[in-house]
C-alpha cells in the first residue's frame, strides 16, 4: 500500500508519497519531528530539522516528492490524479483549506472514491505512522516558506 500525503503552507502546496514497508524503515528517523507550531524556538527547531533531513537522507525514502507555489495547485493535483490512475490502493491525507478539501474530495471521487481513503491533517492520530509522515512534508513546506 501506498499513502500520499498533501500538505500547505500559507503560499505553497506540497505532497510526499511512501509505500508502507518504507515508511516503517523511516519511522526511527523522525522521532525529533513535530509541527512547526508546537515547536518553541521556531527558527532552531527549523535548523535542527534541515540538518536532520541531510544527515538521515530523508528525502531518499519518499517514492515522489513535490513543493510548488500555491497558484499551482492545478498542477499537484493532476500529479494526485496520475497517482490515483496507477495505484488504486492507497490512503491519502491531506492538509488544505476548507474549500480545497471539498474540491479535492470530488475530484477523487470522480476517480476512484472507493478505494481511496482520505483524511484531514486533524484526523489523524498523534504518534503514528501516517501522523510521523505527514510531519515531514510539513517540516518541508515551513522550511522552503521562510527561506524565501
Amino acid at each position: 500500500m501506498k499513502e500520499f500525503f498533501i500538505d500547505y503552507s500559507e503560499n505553497l502546496i506540497g505532497y510526499s508519497v511512501i509505500e508502507k514497508v518504507k515508511l516503517k524503515e523511516l519511522l526511527p528517523k523522525l522521532s525529533r519531528f513535530r509541527h512547526y507550531r508546537n515547536a518553541g524556538d521556531r527558527k532552531i527547531y527549523l535548523r535542527n530539522i534541515k540538518k536532520t533531513f541531510k544527515k538521515d537522507n530523508i528525502k531518499s525514502s519518499f517514492l515522489k516528492f513535490k513543493i510548488k507555489e500555491m497558484h499551482k495547485n492545478v498542477e499537484i493535483f493532476l500529479d494526485v490524479l496520475e497517482f490515483l490512475k496507477n495505484h488504486r490502493n492507497c490512503i491519502i491525507f491531506i492538509s488544505v483549506d476548507n474549500s480545497q478539501y471539498i474540491a479535492f474530495r470530488k475530484m477523487v471521487n470522480i476517480i476512484d472514491g472507493k478505494n481511496v481513503v482520505i483524511k484531514q491533517e486533524s484526523e489523524l492520530i498523534q504518534g503514528t505512522s501516517e501522523y510521523q509522515a505527514s510531519l515531514v512534508l510539513d517540516n518541508l513546506l515551513n522550511i522552503k516558506r521562510l527561506t524565501k
